[in-house]
């Protein structure tokens, strides 16, 4: 999927996302946060199963930055530590919309062969 941000055409955007990135993007839909919050709200998200480090964060923000997928929405000073908020834009949006309806369809198609499946006919 190509992103288009308005006045240009970013770097094309291609599903399967990512575990982490599809997490970060659905993190953010929820509304901006700071680094902080998404690394807590992705392993809330994934129930444990995905733990960002601050650097993975950081590089991956970077990364949907320069994509159009996510923005910088503003930054504070909190106990002399700085916070920068991201927030999903409109184009990060879109693609994780398509990413899960790209899931939802593979869920579907395999919910629909495991109810075909006879158990004990399989071989190894």
């Amino acid at each position: 999927m190509t992103v288009y941000t308005g006045r240009r055409t970013v770097e094309e955007v291609t599903a399967p996302l990512q575990e982490p990135t599809f997490l970060i993007l659905s993190a953010l839909a929820a509304g901006p946060m700071h680094g902080y919050g998404v690394i807590q709200e992705v392993a809330a998200l994934s129930s444990g199963r995905v733990t960002l480090r601050p650097g993975t964060l950081y590089g991956a923000l970077d990364r949907l930055s320069e994509q159009g997928l996510v923005a910088q929405e503003g930054e504070e000073v909190v106990e002399g530590r700085l916070r920068r908020y991201y927030r999903l834009t409109d184009p990060g949006a879109d693609v994780l919309a398509a990413e899960v309806e790209r899931m939802a369809d593979n869920a579907r198609a395999a919910s629909a062969r495991l109810r075909q499946h006879v158990r004990g006919t399989a071989t190894a």
